[in-house]
């Protein structure tokens, strides 16, 4: 059966379809993702014929001139086909920015709260933070601007790119389903996020013009 994709308008959503989203793996509350729906502009569910097996919630904008994919809130489930329904979510948000953002460089970012995440970002160039590299005085800046845009700028640290609490009403939500194969390094950069007290990592990367016109194909 064919993974079916598709975006729509945040705010088209009922409470019959936020409190489907909110059964799937319960990673999200009800409450949280009314929340969501306010806050992004757009709602992506990915099906295996009625089942639901993912969603994310997102927007394209543009900050201080740069366009940007910005996701507010995904949640994988965690099944056997997670990895493709993980790879459809991104593709469909790789679309999306190239059809609004064409012939352009386009920064992608979302909050982490482990390394499973950094998965979905694999096809994107400097992703930052990364193990074992100082990041510079502008990729820091763009961590302020994200975390600002997010709204978990009053407890976030410039230094690890960290939200210490009240940062999780959205992230990045997949757990992968071969942990041997994470980096150690990048795991153990992760393990330092506060997740138990609520705290988050903003993680992003950028996907250049070139690469946007492969990934954003369908």
């Amino acid at each position: 059966m064919a993974l079916d994709v598709v975006t729509n308008d945040a705010s088209a959503l009922e409470d019959t379809d936020l409190d489907e989203l909110a059964s799937m793996d319960d990673a999200f509350t009800a409450g949280q993702l009314s929340k969501a729906q306010e806050d992004w502009v757009l709602i992506t569910t990915a099906r295996f014929g009625n089942a639901l097996h993912g969603f994310t919630f997102s927007t394209l904008e543009r900050i201080g001139g740069t366009p940007c994919v910005l996701i507010g809130l995904m949640s994988v489930k965690r099944s056997s086909k997670r990895d493709q329904v993980l790879r459809g979510l991104m593709n469909e948000a790789y679309h999306r920015a190239l059809m609004a953002f064409p012939d352009e460089d386009v920064v992608v970012g979302s909050r982490f709260i482990n390394a499973d995440a950094r998965e979905a970002f694999k096809d994107l160039d400097g992703l930052t933070p990364s193990p074992g590299e100082d990041a510079v005085g502008e990729e820091r800046a763009w961590g302020r601007r994200l975390a600002k845009r997010f709204a978990i700028d009053k407890t976030y640290d410039a230094k690890t790119f960290t939200s210490a609490s009240g940062a999780q009403d959205g992230y990045l939500d997949f757990e992968t389903s071969s942990p041997e194969k994470l980096d150690d390094e990048l795991v153990d950069m992760m393990s330092k996020i506060p997740a138990k007290k609520g705290g988050a990592m903003v993680v992003y990367g950028w996907t250049m013009a070139e690469d946007l016109v492969k990934l954003g194909k369908r």
